[in-house]
């Protein structure tokens, strides 16, 4: 293939080349279709890569955003008419603004109208006005999970946030690239919590913040692509290992051997140097962004569109069986497994 010449002929030319950008570790494909290439060659074998199979994209927004009940127009109309702070916010739903909000503003104005009529309730004095505007407040209430699930998992931001197409988790970040995704998603279901548990007064000025993060990064939709990549590349490895684990033992009589010592050096010098702390990296941000945001599906799922629990099941659940990410920690688990055992063979199992 194009990819193997290429690079071979940088592994002849390093390390002049590697400042021109012909360094294979310097992103996860190459250096996990790299570290493939190397557990062949050491064992005397053909590397056998397969296709990586395809992630499902985002649900479309349409079948994850929720239709909002709404109340009786000539009702609205009516309270507006009468007085107190929910004549305002009334008039800004009924404005032609109003008709049009993104789903965030929306549910600013949720929370306003439940306010300004619990405050505006006990100035009324005609028992069936009072009584419209308490069955109006719990309206509001029993709709407000579906206003915060269209500010949230219905939003559009979010789908840059999870989009496919940015490529894989950068690969020894020198900063950490999901701090404040994280540190978001952390103080957004807080608020979530409160706001799903009747606690209404809440200001929501900083979730604007958090969306144009999400509109401005990809990390999510990386961190797939990598679980994805690691997961197919390192069962390709795996099955290598395997072949020879199966077959010619790699040492006869417990002792090293020259092939032994290649197979030694390069399970140290890229196995543990390179790809080790890049699992380490994409397991890391996992718990740091993944896990939160499956949090922030999972509190909701009560209201959860039946596609989105089909994609959040695979990409978001940590503790699925058919999850990607437990099929990573599988993976990661097995690969490490036959190191050991082949390793063994020679009296080199690490830790030994």
């Amino acid at each position: 293939m194009i990819l193997n010449r290429i690079t071979r002929v940088c592994l002849l030319l390093a390390p002049a080349l590697v400042l021109v950008g012909c360094n294979p570790f310097s992103q996860a494909d190459s250096m996990m279709d790299e570290y493939v290439e190397r557990v062949a060659r050491v064992l005397d074998t053909e590397p056998v890569r397969s296709e990586l199979p395809p992630l499902e994209r985002l649900p479309r927004r349409r079948d994850r955003r929720l239709e909002m009940p709404e109340l009786d127009m000539d009702i609205l109309d009516f309270l507006s008419l009468y007085g107190c702070q929910l004549q305002y916010v009334v008039g800004e739903r009924n404005s032609v603004m109003g008709r049009v909000m993104d789903p965030l503003n929306r549910l600013r104005y949720e929370l306003r109208f439940i306010e300004a009529a619990g405050e505006c309730l006990p100035d009324i004095d005609r028992e069936d006005l009072k009584a419209s505007l308490q069955d109006a407040i719990e309206s509001k209430r029993d709709s407000l999970p579906v206003a915060v699930w269209n500010a949230t998992w219905g939003a559009e931001e979010i789908e840059t946030l999870f989009t496919l197409s940015k490529g894989h988790f950068p690969v020894a970040a020198e900063a950490n690239p999901i701090s404040d995704l994280s540190a978001d998603v952390g103080r957004l279901n807080n608020t979530l919590d409160d706001l799903l548990a009747g606690q209404v007064e809440h200001s929501l000025d900083y979730v604007g913040e958090v969306h144009q993060r999400w509109q401005a990064e990809h990390r999510a939709g990386q961190l797939l692509n990598s679980a994805n990549l690691l997961i197919t590349r390192l069962d390709d490895a795996s099955a290598i290992l395997r072949t020879r684990l199966d077959g010619r033992p790699l040492c006869f009589d417990g002792k090293p051997n020259n092939q032994s010592d290649i197979v030694r050096n390069m399970f140290f010098s890229v196995y543990i140097d390179r790809i080790q702390p890049y699992m380490s990296d994409v397991s890391r941000a996992r718990e740091v962004l993944i896990r939160p945001l499956s949090e922030m599906a999972q509190v909701q799922s009560e209201v959860m569109p039946e596609a989105f629990r089909e994609w959040s099941s695979r990409h978001l659940a940590l503790d699925d069986e058919a999850g990607i990410w437990r099929e990573l920690d599988r993976a990661m688990a097995v690969h490490t497994e036959h190191w050991q055992a082949l390793l063994e063979q020679c009296g080199l199992r690490p830790g030994a």
